[in-house]
């Protein structure tokens, strides 16, 4: 009976300090129900609620004015003070729709940062990332620089129509926010407004908007559709930068310029219309948009900036305007499934990397304006099987063909000197080129691991200058070279000595090496080592297939 009673007791304290506990608890624990504070003078909110209550209210409705030094109390509620730092605040859910924001009082946020009648200010709720749901005043007339930056939160926001601007960064790192409504008293999107709102799938851009800011829309990778009103004339820099979801978009008729990285990679898209009053493109403006397919640049677009279409790996076939007269730095590398391309005759220049790893590319023609080819213009391009480097070509980049493993056939122009360093490694499927009269310098490893070389014709009479390396990795037995009679002792104890068979012949009179009956005609070139498509009037050499040459003369 004594231990039923011991039991008893013990049960009976225990039951006791649970319930204790319990109470404690409830005391201690989050206040979720909806508080209302009406105010009669602003600058009275922090009289209004204790410090004990301060983080524990997480629905919040004001009524009256409010100014800095209950904005600054806000924020504490909110999750974050005047200096940006995290509180214990569990604030989510603010009504401020019977409020009024008014001067005075002290600042809010640091920047010497305080409130304006009718205007949410600079920085008014950055770095509140516990905010999930927020109703504004409707008698504000203007949102601030950075306003909402990183509420990451926030998930439902009315903009109301009082509003006649958005600041730079405003809603900048809204993470949470799925949908917005830019009302029409808006006529511009500000510098970084949207950017990284990346759960942000659905907007409204109003028809009043003329301009889109720099980045407006930056990293905003779960839109998937946007209607670009044609009232718009300017988009910014990097406006649409890594819009992955983006499958579509039409630019308006008025914009004359897409700005650098204005669609940076923005993946997803398999179909734009750039309008016909478009006169440039800036750099890295389409660089990455891999879904594009096709794509017609208008007649009017006179530049286009370096790497504007790097790595579109889905285009196929595109053409430059007329109007383009220089081809910039990395502008179509990695275009690898680039197999048309048509370069205007106005081209004077092709900048280094232009065409790096469009391995898809199987025939080009170079126009005759083309004065200069940059370094590693068209390395990597695999696909092409010929080249013909115009006469009008002074200059050749080090690896500007490097790695061109399908190509079968190299004509140099009488124009160029100098052929550089690694200008033909690796292009295994070369079999034959001619070295014209005017070569004075061949770099190091021009032609380094050409292993399908059969024969090199030299016509320089003067051993040019030459680097280390230049025949490494190709067939010593099998590639016969041809110089310039007298002249043997010079290629054979040069770079050139690197091949068995070096034969001397007549550059300058007729060759007295005889042909075959069945032997074909396998090339033409003039007597200054230029390849010829067609007999041209005077002396032509003749390559034929059981490896004679011969000159005729034709009238």
């Amino acid at each position: 009976m004594r231990t039923i009673t011991f039991k008893g007791l013990f049960l009976t304290v225990l039951f006791v300090l649970l319930g204790s506990l319990a109470i404690q608890a409830a005391d201690d624990g989050l206040i979720t129900k909806q508080i209302t504070i009406k105010l009669d003078k602003a600058g009275t909110l922090p009289y209004r609620i204790s410090e004990s209550k301060k983080y524990l209210i997480t629905n919040l409705k004001i009524v009256g004015e409010v100014n800095g030094t209950d904005w600054k109390f806000i924020r504490d509620m909110a999750g974050s003070d005047e200096y940006g730092l995290e509180t214990d605040g569990k604030l989510s859910i603010l009504d401020l729709s019977d409020a009024r924001i008014v001067e005075g009082g002290s600042k809010y946020f640091r920047y010497d940062t305080y409130t304006s009648n009718d205007k949410l200010g600079d920085y008014a709720f950055s770095d509140c990332r516990g905010l999930t749901s927020l109703t504004i005043p409707s008698s504000i007339t203007s949102i601030g620089l950075g306003a909402f930056l990183y509420c990451s939160g926030l998930t439902s926001l009315t903009i109301p129509s009082s509003v006649t601007s958005i600041g730079k960064s405003a809603f900048q790192g809204c993470c949470g926010l799925t949908s917005l409504a830019i009302p029409f008293s808006i006529t511009s999107i500000g510098e970084s407004a949207f950017a990284w709102c990346s759960g942000l799938t659905s907007l409204t851009i109003p028809s009043s908007i003329t301009s889109i800011g720099k980045s407006a829309f930056e990293g905003c990778s779960g839109l998937t559709s946007l209607t670009i009103p044609s009232s718009v004339t300017s988009i910014g820099e990097s406006a649409f930068y890594e819009c992955k979801g983006l499958t579509s978009l039409t630019i308006p008729s008025g914009v004359t310029s897409i700005g650098e990285s204005t669609f940076y990679y923005c993946s997803g898209l398999t179909s734009l219309t750039i309008p016909s009053g478009v006169t440039s493109i800036g750099k890295s403006a389409f660089a990455g948009c891999s879904g594009l397919t096709s794509l017609i640049i208008p007649s009017s677009v006179t530049s286009i900036g370096g790497e504007a279409f790097y790595y579109c790996s889905g285009l196929t076939s595109l053409t430059i305007p007329s109007g383009v007269t220089s081809i910039e730095e990395v502008t179509f590398a990695c275009c690898s499934s680039l197999t048309s391309l048509t370069i205007p005759s106005g081209v004077t220049s092709i900048a280094r990397n232009a065409f790096e790893g469009c391995s898809g590319l199987t025939s080009l023609i170079i126009p005759s304006s083309v004065t200069s080819i940059g370094d590693r213009s068209f390395a990597g391009c695999s696909g092409l099987t010929s080249l013909i480097i115009p006469s009008s070509v002074t200059s050749i980049g080090s690896s500007a063909f490097r790695d061109c493993s399908g190509l079968t056939s190299l004509t140099f122009p009488s124009s160029v000197t100098e052929i550089t360093d690694h200008a033909f490694a690796g292009c295994s499927g070369l079999t034959s080129f001619t070295i014209p009269s005017s070569v004075i310098s061949i770099g190091w490893g021009a032609f380094e691991g050409c292993s399908g070389l059969t024969s090199i014709y030299v016509y320089p009479e003067n051993l040019p200058k030459l680097g280390k390396d230049v025949f490494n990795g190709c067939d010593a037995n099998n590639c016969k070279v041809y110089v310039p009679i007298g002249t043997y002792d010079d290629y054979w104890l040069s770079e050139f000595g690197y091949f068995e068979n070096i034969e001397e012949f007549d550059a300058t009179g007729i060759d007295k090496v005889t042909t075959s009956n069945n032997a074909k005609e396998l090339s033409r070139y003039s007597v200054n080592g230029q390849r010829l498509s067609a007999p041209s009037k005077g002396l032509n050499i003749v390559k034929y297939s059981d490896g004679s040459v011969k000159k005729v003369a034709v009238q």
